[in-house]
């Protein structure tokens, strides 16, 4: 055999993996058909990012006035901002590629396929191992009738270009993707509308949460319609007529500059060869695994989007570690919870159970919550759209999810997931002192809402 492992795919999970189990004493290739990185680093996670924060730059700055501070309006230099964005996923890219070459993995561009079931084809080479993992991950949806052209409609990956800002821009889909771009243009100067089937945004999240989200993104101008799909799309004049139909059967036309198609991705599980081998990939294109990451085939493990949802780079990660050390001989599987995020202004994040999901298991539920409004640090902050909810189960007393919307939310969620992991009850995080003023203050603040002991808040339950 060439490799005791090859790992195909270097995005989070890949080259989680791959390095791994490289540490681990595996010898080990990692097989790429593109960037390095993969989507997360080059077109995903860290360009977003990026230009969220140059997002909320503008909007800090716009609203500095309400503090004393006077900037002006701020100008945007957008092939500055692009040069700056590259630059950023550079560092990143290049950094992965140096971690790869020093823990000694080799990296092999090109495509790979199946040609047996220890064997691969990569371009006109062949190259064999005893085990391989799959981190192929995912693409973007693609709506019949609104084909991303890279002009009119785009898909995320043409929605970081921005080469002119759009006057008028158009998200079809109000969940993570749709929702952080939106802000971005937002906050660009476009006049923003998100259009999403579901009767609110983020439908997955909790409702509370959800809620107090679309309250905050309203307030910022952004307008955002639920309970409404997109029906057709045609160039005019003017610009792209895009016709969406609501709930109850009106449709309304609507002329933008830039159509975003942000539904949803699908994982790349097929035109692998992987079927060929007996592994089990499902009509999706899912390749089905175990806790151990395991396929079918007990050789050939898959990880991150192509392996099962929720489609998160972190996710990824802890997947490409368990794999990679259940292939070293490890005896390890998955058993974690996965914290998620959408890094709007404000953030939403959450781990675990939302209180319909707590309710549909059983569980008779306890619910603390505590608004931004009544929050000493984001007052000081100018930032008071949100909340902080905790999920419990009233027997147990035990965290069953936490849900957040407020500035750094993505960061705050962590204390919700270390603590739920460990174990820890409502009265617990209500025990422990929080630093004073801080936004975390307000989970410890949900948590004695919950036991009727908050200090700031009327101690109304449900």
């Amino acid at each position: 055999m060439d490799y005791d492992l090859i790992v195909i795919g270097s995005g989070p999970g890949g080259y989680h993996a791959a390095i791994r189990a490289a540490q681990l004493g595996l010898k080990v290739a990692c097989v790429e058909k593109g960037d390095v990185g993969g989507v997360c680093l080059n077109v995903g996670c860290i360009p977003t990012k990026a230009l969220l924060h140059v997002a909320h730059t503008l909007e800090e700055s716009r609203h500095a006035t309400a503090y004393g501070v006077e900037f002006g309006e701020p100008k945007v230099d957008l092939e500055a901002l692009s040069a700056w964005q590259a630059k950023v996923v550079q560092k990143h890219t290049g950094g992965v590629t140096q971690l790869l070459k020093g823990n000694k993995v080799d990296l092999i561009a090109g495509e790979a396929r199946f040609v047996e079931a220890h064997a691969l084809e990569v371009g006109d080479r062949r190259i064999t191992a005893d085990r391989f993992i799959v981190a192929t991950g995912s693409r973007p949806i693609v709506i019949p009738g609104f084909e991303p052209d890279g002009e009119r409609i785009v898909d995320s990956t043409g929605a970081l270009q921005i080469s002119e800002v759009p006057k008028r821009f158009l998200a079809l889909g109000g969940s993570a993707i749709g929702l952080e771009f939106a802000d971005v243009y937002a906050s660009l100067g476009s006049e923003v509308t998100v259009v999403e089937m579901m009767d609110r945004i983020v439908p997955t999240a909790d409702k509370d949460a959800s809620k107090a989200l679309h309250k905050a993104l309203a307030k910022r101008g952004i307008t955002l319609k639920t309970g409404t799909k997109a029906v057709s799309q045609k160039k005019v004049k003017a610009g792209t007529q895009v016709v969406v139909e609501g709930a109850d059967g009106k449709q309304e036309k609507i002329v933008v500059d830039k159509v975003l198609v942000a539904v949803g991705r699908v994982p790349n599980g097929k035109g692998l060869g992987l079927e060929e081998i007996g592994v089990t990939v499902d009509e999706r294109g899912y390749v089905q695994t175990g806790d151990t990451m395991q396929t079918d085939v007990p050789h050939v493990y898959a990880i991150g989007d192509v392996a099962r949802g929720p489609l998160l780079a972190h996710k990824a990660m802890k997947e490409g570690l368990v794999a990679a050390e259940h292939a070293a001989g490890k005896k390890v599987a998955y058993d974690t919870l996965v914290p998620a995020v959408i890094y709007t202004h404000p953030e939403l994040a959450s781990v675990g159970m939302t209180e319909a999901e707590a309710k549909e298991a059983g569980f008779t539920v306890r619910v603390g919550s505590f608004p931004l409004s009544a929050s000493g640090r984001a007052t000081t902050m100018g930032a008071t759209d949100g909340l902080m909810k905790i999920v419990a189960d009233e027997e147990t007393d035990l965290v069953l999810g936490v849900h957040l919307v407020s500035p750094m939310a993505g960061d705050l969620i962590a204390e919700a997931t270390f603590a739920m992991e460990m174990g820890a009850t409502v009265e617990d995080i209500g025990a422990i002192q929080h630093a004073h003023p801080t936004l975390s203050e307000g989970l410890m603040e949900a948590a004695e809402h919950a036991h009727g002991k908050a200090i700031h808040i009327p101690n109304r339950r449900r």
